[in-house]
Formats: structure tokens, C-alpha cells, sequence
């Protein structure tokens, strides 16, 4: 049995909260820190459920492992073996990033088939046809992808079908040790990818371009550990901005960059929020109605998928008719149909909702389907007459640190009790 989150509805939220590493970095930096033998410490680190794993699968590599403040040192030089087991693997999607570190330290890999959640398709074929590109040799078998070099790696001009962020992170962290010349065209663009370039750089690695479709690498041979500080997360941040505009504010997200969040500000204000922001301070507050709205889900610098469920919630209370395209994932409405148990008007066609807007949603007892589903329905909750009840909340726990009481903080009805 797990925990349950309650929320009554209808409190006035104001205040500030912090938000902290980006989930979506720091799992790969953790990663990456296999590529150089030795100790490296990685500032900023959230406390969540995902870094948990990933710390447990990095130790049964061999690694071993100094637990600070928000802070991992994780020594390298002690890591023997180039097989992830599939008890941790399958508990989190982002363990496929394991793939260019070890293929990097060792020239082989032997990675379980990964997990997470259920939001789609991962077409891991565009990490397998990238790194063959650079002479990796792929065989999966019982669950396991084998992945071998026997010619070792070799530079190549690689174009992405699609710009995946873990497509993109696996080619940077194999081919920054490849003989030659690596380009990397239409690549990811997001704040994480840049990040992880930097930390790379920061160990030796020869990279240009990060957060442009085109990166250029030049392999190298050696690599050194090194002290990196996790990029804010601007999607833990962008939650916060919602729950602000959805209880009136003004509410300050301190520690994201701003820049990280352009669209997303961008559709808070014409939804009719005041938004402004100093340094990595973002401030939120609403005193009229809601205006519906437009989102259409891109990859970076488009609005981010990760944000389509929390802006989904304003949308069911907005004075008007919104309309949501989710362009990445095709499974990522299942908190859709939750909030219709709360009482929204929502519409599903293909990838595309139309949402009604309605007066006031109803509290419930509600699932949580995935990660960012279910923060959002907490969300829900905050602005539901009565009491709302989200269960499975341990997805919830793999993406944001004390997401209950930093709600509470903030003055928002919302409890966390075991489930009976």
C-alpha cells in the first residue's frame, strides 16, 4: 500500500518556493560521471525517487557514492562491470542515458530494457541507428541491449529523424570519445542538453554548438571527474507557476531561468496572469478569470510536453474554450480522463482536447497516471470544491521533492496520509 495526497479545495495561495535541480539533468550528469575515472560532485541535486535509482544502479556498476545536501559524489575509479540490472533499469526510462557513458569507458554495454512511464512509445531505434552510425553494434536479447564495438568508435555526421533529448545525450556522451569528427544535426535543443554538454566540457570533452540544432564534437581520449552544478528545473518550476495562477498569487518560483520558460510565460499571460521575473525569480499572480487557450506541444524551444497536463487543469476552469495538440507523446492525456471525473469538460480527438472551460471542478477520489499527470491533478484539487484524493502518488515522488509541502507552503490544503 502507498500514500495518498488530499487537497481541499479553494485556498488563496501567495508566497515563495524553490525549486530545485532539474530531474531531467541531473540524471544524465549522474551518467555521465562514468566516462572519467575518479571523483566527481554534482551540485544541486533533487532528492527524488528517480536519483535514488539511478545512484543504485551507477553502485552496482561499482561506483561509489557520497550523499551531501542536494549533493552526490560519486567515485568512478572503483566501476567494473558494463551490465545494468533490469530490477532498477525498469523502474525508470532515463537508465537508457547509461548507454554513451559505458560505451565510452569500456567500448561495450549491456543496458536492461528500461521503464517509467507509460506516456508512449520510446523509439529507442533512434538511439541504436544514431550510435551505429559511429560503428556501435546492437543485438537485444531477453530483455537486454547488447551494444559492442569492435572497431571501436568512429566520428560521423549523424541527422536525427526526430530531436530526442536521450537520442541527442547518448550521441554526445559516445562520440566525444570517437576517433574523428561527430556532427550531431537536428538535435535537441533543451535546457538539460545543455547542461550536460557543459558538464562534459568541464571533463575534457571538445563540443560546440549545445542548444542549437547543430552540435560539433571532436573526440578525445582523456577525461578527467569535475564539480557541475545541476541547471534549475524549469518544468518543476513551470508546476509552480500554474499552482500560483490557479490560486491567485502573486506566488515567486525562485530558481529556474526565465529564459527556460518563454512559451510557457507567454501562455500565462494570455491567459490573463501577470507575469514578470528578476534573475531566477519568476513571479505569478491573477486577480480576473481565466482566458482559454492554445498550446500545441513542441520539442524546445516549443512548449513542453511536460507542461501540457498542468496547463490543462487551468484550461478546464478558464472562461472559454481551449484547445491542446500534443504533438511528442500519444499516450499523454490519461489524466485527461481524471479530470473529467472531476467534473471537466474535456474532449479527446486523436492528439488533440478540447477543452470546455466550466466554473468549478468537483473533488474526487483520482489515479494518478504518470509523473507529470499526476502532479497535475493534485493541481486540480487545489481549485475543486470539496475534497480531492489522488492515489499512486509514487510517480509523483520521481519527479518533484516535497511537492506536498512546498504546496503547503504556499498556503494550499494538502496532506499526505498512508493509504488505509
Amino acid at each position: 500500500m502507498g500514500d495518498l495526497i488530499k487537497v481541499e479545495g479553494g485556498k488563496h495561495l501567495t508566497g515563495s518556493v524553490r525549486v530545485e535541480g532539474a530531474k531531467n539533468s541531473a540524471l544524465k550528469l549522474m551518467a555521465a560521471t562514468i566516462i572519467a575515472s575518479g571523483r566527481s560532485t554534482i551540485q544541486n541535486v533533487p532528492d527524488i525517487a528517480d536519483v535514488h535509482v539511478m545512484a543504485e544502479v551507477l553502485e552496482v556498476l561499482g561506483a561509489k557514492i557520497d550523499k551531501g545536501d542536494h549533493e552526490l559524489t560519486i567515485d568512478t575509479s572503483t566501476l567494473d562491470s558494463f551490465t545494468t540490472p533490469y530490477e532498477l533499469v525498469h523502474k525508470m526510462r532515463a537508465s537508457i542515458s547509461m548507454l554513451g557513458p559505458l560505451l565510452t569507458r569500456f567500448g561495450r554495454a549491456c543496458i536492461a530494457l528500461p521503464g517509467g512511464c507509460q506516456i508512449g512509445s520510446r523509439k529507442l531505434d533512434l538511439h541504436f541507428s544514431s550510435l551505429e552510425a559511429l560503428g556501435v553494434e546492437f543485438e537485444t536479447e531477453h530483455g537486454y541491449i547488447n551494444a559492442t564495438t569492435p572497431d571501436g568508435l568512429t566520428g560521423a555526421f549523424v541527422t536525427l529523424e526526430f530531436p530526442s533529448v536521450g537520442a541527442t545525450e547518448n550521441l554526445m556522451m559516445a562520440s566525444i570519445s570517437a576517433d574523428g569528427h561527430t556532427t550531431i544535426d537536428n538535435a535537441a535543443r533543451e535546457p538539460e542538453i545543455v547542461d550536460l554538454a557543459n558538464m562534459l566540457c568541464e571533463m575534457g570533452a571538445h563540443i560546440e554548438g549545445q542548444g542549437s540544432p547543430t552540435i560539433e564534437i571532436e573526440g578525445v581520449k582523456e577525461f578527467h571527474p569535475c564539480t557541475h552544478r545541476t541547471v534549475g528545473d524549469r518544468i518543476e518550476a513551470g508546476t509552480f507557476l500554474v499552482a500560483g495562477a490557479l490560486g491567485g498569487g502573486p506566488v515567486d518560483v525562485i530558481g529556474a531561468q526565465p529564459a527556460h520558460l518563454a512559451l510557457a510565460i507567454t501562455k500565462l499571460q494570455r491567459m490573463g496572469c501577470e507575469v514578470s521575473s528578476k534573475g531566477d525569480v519568476i513571479t505569478v499572480s491573477r486577480t480576473g478569470d481565466l482566458l482559454p487557450a492554445d498550446i500545441q506541444t513542441l520539442p524546445h524551444p516549443g512548449f513542453p510536453t511536460d507542461l501540457q497536463a498542468q496547463f490543462m487543469v487551468a484550461c478546464t476552469i478558464a472562461n472559454g474554450n481551449s484547445i491542446i495538440t500534443e504533438n511528442v507523446f500519444e499516450n499523454r492525456y490519461a489524466a485527461a480522463w481524471e479530470l473529467v471525473r472531476m467534473g471537466a469538460d474535456i474532449r479527446i480527438e486523436m492528439q488533440h482536447a478540447l477543452v470546455r472551460g466550466v466554473p468549478r471542478l468537483s473533488g474526487a477520489p483520482v489515479e494518478s497516471p504518470d509523473l507529470r499527470g499526476g502532479a497535475a491533478l493534485v493541481l486540480a484539487g487545489l481549485v475543486a470544491e470539496g475534497e480531492t484524493t489522488v492515489s499512486n502518488v509514487h510517480h509523483i515522488d520521481r519527479g518533484y521533492e516535497n511537492y506536498v509541502e512546498k504546496l503547503r507552503s504556499l498556503g494550499a490544503s494538502v496532506t499526505r496520509v498512508p493509504e488505509e
